[in-house]
């Protein structure tokens, strides 16, 4: 499984993503909330072999852009 870590900001959010014991898949980057980064992003994940499960913070309303975009790609997404 490949776990995905989104830091969300207001317009942008930092992505890590790790495969167990913390080895590491990709250095965190970070991921402009426009439909051009978001795509590339999607394309990324979709790439990646395994089980994908990505978790991020529920922060008011600048979670929903990238949540709904990676919801409607078919990924698990996961709030806190």
């Amino acid at each position: 499984m490949i776990s995905v870590g989104i830091d969300v900001s207001k317009g942008k959010s930092t992505v890590c993503l790790l495969k167990p014991y913390g080895e590491i898949v990709c250095k965190p980057f970070e991921v402009q909330h426009t439909e051009k980064d978001l795509k590339e992003l999607a394309n990324l994940l979709q790439k990646l072999d395994g089980e994908i499960k990505i978790v991020m913070e529920a922060t008011g309303i600048y979670h929903l852009p990238i949540l709904t975009f990676l919801l409607e790609k078919g990924f698990f997404c996961l709030c806190y």
